[in-house]
């Protein structure tokens, strides 16, 4: 057992293999009291494992591993899904997006796998330098406080490993598609809530559900969405940035 601060929460982790205590090892919090804590059973273990029997990359990334590997791997999973279902109910969520930092703002990438989130905001990096900073390559926390929303690093960050233990204002979220022109336009909110809904893990129980709706609604009429058309190329970086970072968000 050991504890975690993450997007300002301490978090008490009770494990039983080590490879999750490895992964947050940038996180680790040794002060006194906790928020809440995660955990999972043996059997939530068995039943990841053959869910992900399902996906070609996780099983065979399963199969690269001996039995205790697998099990501490799959412990992560399951205890990163208990920490996100417990998120909503204090003012956060998780959502699958490759986030980044220019200036003190987060800008968010969400799209299907495949898409090119990665190599998108690589580009970013070509264009501006050492102005933009990774916030989370896969799975940061919004947390909404005071009205304002926060993208926060996390440990859970993909196959890169792009992350960083900061909290920066969500200033962009940008939904990305393939494209032989490189076009972007701002979304309407039904639009990007519909969106936003594939990206986001949304508790079973009602009040959870209730809550990452209302705090999905919340953000949407906080943050500007745009979708983004674009081919591999530093234009696309270009254009989305310009777009992106011009204006204000409405109070």
């Amino acid at each position: 057992m050991f504890k975690v601060k993450i997007a300002g929460f301490v978090i008490e982790v009770d494990n039983k293999y080590g490879y999750i205590e490895r992964l947050c090892s940038k996180y680790k919090y040794q002060g006194n009291g906790a928020d809440f804590c995660a955990t999972c059973t043996e059997e939530e273990i068995d039943n990841e494992y053959i869910a992900a029997q399902s996906d070609e990359e996780i099983k065979n990334l399963l199969l690269s591993m001996n039995t205790e590997q697998q099990r501490g791997y799959l412990e992560g999973v399951c205890i990163y899904r208990s920490i996100c279902l417990q998120l909503p109910e204090r003012g956060s969520f998780v959502m699958h997006a490759a986030t980044i930092e220019v200036d003190g703002q987060a800008y968010a990438f969400t799209a299907r796998s495949g898409t090119g989130k990665s190599t998108h905001i690589a580009l970013w990096k070509q264009y501006l330098g050492d102005r933009v900073q990774i916030v989370n390559g896969d799975k940061p926390i919004v947390r909404e406080i005071d009205g304002v929303f926060y993208a926060y690093g996390t440990p859970w960050c993909g196959k890169e490993g792009w992350n960083r233990d900061v909290c920066v204002p969500l200033k962009g979220l940008c939904f990305v598609e393939r494209a032989k022109e490189n076009s972007i336009s701002k979304l309407p909110l039904d639009e990007a809530a519909s969106r936003i809904m594939k990206q986001i893990l949304i508790p079973k129980d009602a009040m959870g559900a209730i809550n990452t709706f209302d705090l999905v609604d919340r953000m949407l009429n906080k943050v500007n969405c745009w979708l983004l058309g674009c081919n591999i190329s530093v234009e696309a970086a270009e254009i989305a940035y310009k777009a992106m970072s011009g204006g204000k968000n409405e109070d």
